[in-house]
This record gives C-alpha cells, sequence and structure tokens, in this order.
C-alpha cells in the first residue's frame, strides 16, 4: 500500500510537520517521517515550543548551562530554540538540495511574539536570529500584522527567508504578497541576486469556522458550518494564482524569483463531528505547502484520502462567502478578531514558557 502522505506530493503540495522538539530528532523520529511520510519541512511556535520546554527534561541541563553566562530568559529561550533548529533544518538538507535548490526543505522560527505589532523590533530581530541560526533551508516567522508588513518586506529585502503567520483575511493576505514582491524588488534594487529567497503565506483555517459556525447556525445557514474556512482559502489561492502571473511577478520570475506558495495552517478538525483530515483533503492542490501536526498525519496516514480538490467548487467557495456576508455577518471583523486572538495565544504560552525556563535556571 502506497503511504497516503506521501501520495499527497503527487498533486504538487508539500507536507510540513507543525511540531518540533528535541526528542523527535535524537529518536530518528523525523527522519522516519521524512523517509515514509514524505514530510518535506517543518513549522515551529511558541505555543510548541512551550510544550517541548515544560514537559521535558531534555532541556534541563543547557538551561542550567546557558543561564550561567546569559542574562536574559528570551535570549535563552533562542538558544534553546536555535539549537532544535539547526538540528531539523540539518536533517532536511539534502530535500532542501534536491533538484530545483531551496524548492523545500524548510524549518521555520517565530521572531518573539511580544513583537507582533512592532514592525522595527520585528526586522531586526528576524536578521538576528537568521545570522544565529546560520542555516539557508530556514525561515523566520513574521506575523502578518498591519505593522509586520512593513518587517515582511525590509526582511524579504535583506535576503531572508520569510513564513509570514497568522494570516486570515483575504485583504491581509494579498497585502502580504505586495510585501513580498516588493521586497524581493528591494533585494534586486540593491544589486543582489534573488533566486534563493524562498517565502510562504500561512493561512489559518479551523480557527475561522470554530469563530463563525455558531453565528451561520443563528443566521440559518447550518449547511454552511465547515466550509467558510475552506471557502476563504480557496478564494486566497484565486489570489495566488492572479498575483503570481502579472507582468510585473513574471520579471521578477525571469531573475529566478519563487512564488511565495500558500501554506495552510490550523489544519486539525477543532469540531468533532467533522472528519479528522477534512482541512487537508479539501486543499490539496500545486505549488502549495499543508502543515499539519503529527496527530492529523497519522489519521491521515490511515484514512485520508490524496486528490486534487483545491481547485474544485470555486463557484461554490465564492457563493458561500456571499451568502455569510448577506447575512450580516461581517467577515472582516472576525478575521481581524481572530489576528487579535492569535497574537494572543501565542503570547499567554511564551510567558509561560519564560518563566518555566526562568524556574529551571534558578532550581
Amino acid at each position: 500500500m502506497a503511504n497516503k502522505v506521501k501520495q499527497i506530493h503527487e498533486f504538487g503540495q508539500s507536507i510540513w510537520l507543525d511540531f518540533i522538539d528535541r526528542e523527535i530528532i535524537s529518536s530518528g523520529k523525523l527522519q522516519k517521517l521524512i523517509d515514509e511520510d514524505g514530510i518535506r519541512g517543518v513549522t515551529s511556535n511558541p505555543a510548541i515550543f512551550e510544550k517541548a520546554i515544560s514537559s521535558s527534561s531534555d532541556y534541563d541541563a543547557d538551561i542550567k548551562e546557558l543561564g550561567k553566562t546569559v542574562e536574559k530568559t528570551e535570549d535563552l529561550f533562542f538558544e534553546l530554540a536555535i539549537k532544535d533548529i539547526q538540528a531539523a533544518a540539518d536533517l532536511f538538507n539534502p530535500l532542501y538540495n534536491e533538484g530545483v535548490v531551496g524548492a523545500d526543505g524548510y524549518v521555520s522560527l517565530e521572531v518573539s511574539p511580544f513583537l507582533a505589532l512592532d514592525a522595527e523590533g520585528t526586522a531586526k530581530q528576524a536578521e538576528e536570529l537568521w545570522k544565529k541560526v546560520d542555516r539557508k533551508n530556514v525561515m523566520i516567522k513574521i506575523p502578518g500584522t498591519k505593522p509586520g508588513l512593513q518587517a515582511i518586506r525590509e526582511t524579504i529585502a535583506k535576503g531572508i527567508n520569510v513564513n509570514v503567520t497568522l494570516l486570515f483575511g483575504l485583504q491581509r493576505y494579498e497585502e502580504v504578497t505586495e510585501a513580498y514582491i516588493s521586497g524581493l524588488e528591494d533585494h534586486l534594487a540593491a544589486g543582489h541576486n534573488i533566486e534563493h529567497i524562498s517565502s510562504v503565506a500561512s493561512f489559518f483555517l479551523s480557527r475561522i469556522d470554530v469563530m463563525v459556525d455558531p453565528l451561520l447556525d443563528e443566521k440559518g445557514l447550518g449547511d454552511l458550518k465547515g466550509e467558510v474556512a475552506i471557502a476563504s482559502a480557496k478564494k486566497a489561492y484565486e489570489i495566488y494564482k492572479r498575483v503570481f502571473s502579472t507582468e510585473r511577478w513574471k520579471a521578477l520570475e525571469a531573475k529566478g524569483a519563487k512564488p511565495q506558495r500558500l501554506l495552510w495552517a490550523s489544519t486539525s478538525s477543532k469540531n468533532p463531528a467533522f472528519k479528522d483530515t477534512k482541512y487537508v483533503e479539501a486543499l490539496i492542490g500545486p505549488d502549495t505547502v499543508d502543515t499539519v501536526p503529527l496527530e492529523t498525519i497519522e489519521a491521515f496516514r490511515d484514512h485520508g484520502i490524496a486528490a486534487d480538490t483545491l481547485m474544485l467548487g470555486l463557484e461554490q467557495a465564492t457563493e458561500t462567502l456571499q451568502r455569510v456576508k448577506a447575512a450580516g455577518i461581517n467577515i472582516d471583523e472576525i478575521t481581524q478578531k481572530l489576528e487579535d486572538e492569535g497574537i494572543d495565544k501565542f503570547n499567554k504560552p511564551f510567558e509561560k514558557l519564560l518563566k518555566a525556563i526562568e524556574d529551571q535556571k534558578n532550581k
């Protein structure tokens, strides 16, 4: 039997693992996922690192040792995280250099969530982390907030790979593509090559439905439950196809630029009434990435269906969003609220993480 997760890549989509810790790297489990499931990258975030560091003794010795010389707890955290990111990046290096160099094999590290609304601080830290990690196949994660747009452009303009995170709305997504393209143009104008620069735009899914679905029931649109996030993602892909086929883009492509792929995030089903592979199955298509937690990878391996689905039902997706709007549900307000909550959802575990490191350091 062919591996079902591996089959997804036949349709042009890369599956990245939405998880990292020391144990998965040192035990050989990550290598096994690469070999058997065809996993082609890794994403991390503050909540993932909080879980990794708080629930394991794997980091204790390093915390003790680093605590002697590193004063700021946040700096100490990044020292720990960078070690993991480098080890994972080294595992994915053969993939990064396979076929078209830089087509895949990326590991993502996020800037401090405390900087989500600080453009200058984000751009500065993105550059610092990039230099410290010192791996070509790393992406620095920057939230796609309004201030984040400037930081994204500046970071791309420095020749740094960027994973734009926390995207919920279509307008913001289009602004992110503009920041990416402008950053490439800036880098080129400064006399540099651009073919080594890579970026993804991470569009968050299930959280949209968690917020919208109760409103649909109130408006008598229960038949659309679990469909709004997928419809939004399909519309985002339409934007992607349009933006990365313009004359402006073609001029950059001629210089070796890679399109900024859409990445589907938050793809585990939060509603037990939905199939646990629902979001993965609905959005498989060319030149995209899906970052998936371990349990969803295992579920897909067992009973997922790999098929070219992303471009199916585009008219239906348009109609879904029109019906939602006609019912008086303001998707723009909802996506802004989700962005605000998303920042908070990363700030809280980050605060918890720093406290756990502090406690361990003082033992």
